[in-house]
């Protein structure tokens, strides 16, 4: 099955979701649409977040694709939970899946309980499924992107390479088994350089392969003495391109305006302090205000680099209080909570990032093209600001494997909204704000 093909199963798995999407795009455009929306953006934007886009738990998706899959009638959500257990154990039971990778206890009955209860599970609950549930390799990664809200298939992960494959050919855990054996049991690649790669590049190899044997020559690269990293590099390599944007714009808009500020308050002083001066001439004290500006430091573009990352977390964060430590609250005390969870661009996370301790996610490239984009100057069309938005996202969440933008979360959908407003940075900010005042 080539790539086309992959993608069609994914496109017929979103055009056959019970309206997850639909709805929150509704919700979008039915927000930015309200009478009086441009005079109350933030208002109008915390109230959709708070009252309508909720997130979408993990359960939820794994009832309606059984519901869909085995053509279930009436509304998904008010089926008995035991009636989607029972599908789910004789699902596995049919394709010889068991509970778990490696040996456990666990019954399936009670794992699948679980999983239709939980707000989210481990990654390899979602390929243990998909071998149980006899999912295609469109479904699986519909799963993984949108209920999981992570990555795709990990095309510099050995196993998520391996059941990709299988998936891709309706191959059953057996064979899943039996190639992960093979792929342990080859010798290790002294002179392979695979993992500094980019995945696309990856990917695309792995979709060119026309039988086992042919794959297990491509994973053979995988069995490497180097140092192994499953960090997407096209990942790095976008966040550090939008991260060198976003300080960019930190030097030469934030940092002229604080300088410009920091003036302001030394002109004022100066002139407060030679109030009612004799000796002074007006030509004197216009000479020293002079003086001043031109002692004003002027941040350019080049200057980006030294821009601290606590500077950055200052403005990303602009809309989050701090305490009397001058630390960022925490985020459980925001009424949306849940909506921001694990997107906060603070400096620990960005410190991470940048020393490569962890993985950039979905939400790190989100985040900062918004922020590149709510401060371009030159759109004077919120529409057309918003497409170029769209599509530029895309295609960077496309290169690394991420899925497109989407709008039933509740985060993204944010976003989306933000940047149709007026000022969307402004927006988000006081958004954020509204969240900790109530």
């Amino acid at each position: 099955m080539g790539e086309k093909n992959i993608q069609k199963e994914i496109d017929e798995y979103e055009q056959n979701s019970y309206e997850f999407t639909v709805r929150a795009e509704n919700y979008l455009y039915d927000t930015v649409d309200l009478e009086g929306f441009r005079d109350k953006e933030a208002d109008f934007i915390y109230d959709c977040l708070k009252n309508n886009l909720q997130t979408i738990p993990f359960c939820d998706y794994l009832k309606r694709y059984i519901y869909e899959k085995t053509g279930m009638a009436g509304d998904y959500a008010e089926i008995e939970l035991k009636e989607y257990q029972d599908i789910i154990v004789e699902s596995f039971r049919e394709n010889r899946t068991p509970a778990s990778f490696s040996e456990t206890t666990s019954k399936i009955s009670a794992l699948a309980k679980n999983w239709l209860t939980q707000e989210a599970v481990k990654r390899q609950a979602v390929f243990l499924l998909g071998f149980g549930l006899n999912m295609s390799v469109g479904d699986v990664s519909s799963f993984l992107v949108k209920a999981q809200k992570e990555r795709d298939f990990n095309f510099k992960d050995p196993f998520e390479i391996i059941c990709w494959y299988c998936f891709k050919n309706g191959y059953k855990f057996a064979k899943m088994n039996s190639l992960k054996e093979a792929f342990e049991l080859l010798p290790s690649n002294k002179n392979s350089s695979v993992y500094g790669e980019q995945t696309l590049s990856v990917r695309s190899r792995f979709q060119l392969v026309g039988d086992d044997e042919q794959f297990l020559a491509y994973l053979a690269d995988f069995k490497s003495d180097s140092k192994k990293s499953t960090h997407s590099v096209t990942s790095y390599r976008w966040f550090d391109v939008l991260y060198s944007k976003t300080k960019e714009i930190l030097a030469v808009k934030y940092k002229n305006e604080d300088e410009e500020f920091k003036l302001g308050n030394e002109v004022r002083e100066y002139l407060s302090s030679v109030q009612g001066s004799t000796k002074l001439a007006d030509w004197d004290m216009d000479n020293h205000i002079k003086k001043l500006r031109e002692r004003k430091k002027v941040w350019r573009a080049e200057d980006a680099a030294n821009i601290p990352v606590d500077y950055v977390e200052q403005i990303l964060c602009y809309g989050t209080p701090k305490d009397e430590n001058k630390n960022l609250l925490k985020q459980s005390e925001s009424t949306l909570s849940k909506h921001f969870r694990n997107k906060r661009m603070n400096r620990q996370h960005l410190g991470e990032l940048i020393n490569r301790k962890i993985p950039v996610d979905r939400f790190d490239l989100i985040t900062l093209n918004f922020f590149v984009y709510s401060h371009n100057e030159s759109y004077s069309n919120n529409q057309k600001r918003f497409n170029d938005f769209l599509d530029s996202t895309n295609k960077i969440l496309e290169e690394c494997s991420m899925g497109e933008l989407y709008a039933a979360n509740p985060y993204e959908c944010f976003l989306l909204m933000c940047i149709l407003s007026d000022a969307p940075f402004f927006v988000y900010s006081d958004v954020l704000e509204k969240s900790f005042d109530e």
